[in-house]
């Protein structure tokens, strides 16, 4: 299985599994939570390696809040509807998924198997816990049954999945859907979304693809609020 030969089914098979047993359980959309491995739990933010770290530690809580009031609405269709899902490791992804089972729902874990082996938080869902390869068929399954994508402070990775997410959107690639960034402050210190539009590297309402929020009720009361 692991010669390049065989690359086409390693691919499929990681395309066709979660897709099969997400079916099997009924699951019809999803809310996304990206968001980086590194954000500590506030508990452990004195030890965080950096005092920006400790301060964006709570946005572990506002992830775990989300989570669960939002698994809260999920449980009412029996785990079908608006199930959250998260790249299943740690920082704000275990936030995630630990917010889901606070809410006595069920949650997605889309794990990525890299060298220096992250792996899946406890509060994954075991049945709905699945380890990757590839990146971009983890980022299909990301995005193929979300009705909201929301994005806290991250690295590279959370960059990535923003970006990318962003671009399908802009292309319309993908449907117009609430997107979320937690923590404006971040989000505009580490990206100048202004700048683009100035430079017209991007139209000016590109910048309308996409909201702010700070709590986990503001977050909702935008997805509640959202018209396509």
């Amino acid at each position: 299985m692991l010669r390049d030969e065989l690359r086409p089914v390693r691919l499929q098979l990681e395309l066709l599994k979660p897709e099969l047993l997400m079916n099997e359980r009924g699951i019809q959309s999803t809310i996304v939570m990206f968001g980086g491995a590194r954000i500590p739990r506030p508990e452990h933010a004195d030890s965080a390696s950096t005092k920006t770290l400790s301060e964006l530690s709570r946005f572990y809580d506002v992830a775990r809040e989300f989570a669960r009031l939002m698994t809260l609405r999920s449980v009412q269709s029996y785990g079908r509807e608006d199930v959250i899902v998260t790249g299943g490791g740690p920082g704000v992804m275990e936030a995630g998924n630990r917010g889901a089972k606070d809410g006595g729902g069920v949650s997605i874990g889309l794990n990525i198997v890299l060298p220096h082996e992250q792996a899946p938080n406890t509060y994954v869902t075991p049945d709905l816990c699945f380890n990757f390869h590839y990146f971009a068929i983890r980022k299909m399954h990301f995005l193929m049954r979300a009705k909201a994508i929301t994005v806290f402070p991250g690295g590279f990775g959370t960059l990535d999945e923003l970006f990318e997410t962003l671009t399908l959107i802009q292309t319309e690639r993908m449907h117009r859907m609430p997107f979320i960034l937690f923590g404006r402050e971040f989000w505009t210190r580490i990206i100048n979304w202004d700048a683009l539009a100035e430079a017209g590297t991007i139209a000016r309402e590109d910048l309308e693809l996409f909201h702010f929020a700070e709590t986990a009720e503001e977050a909702i009361a935008i997805i509640d609020d959202f018209k396509a």
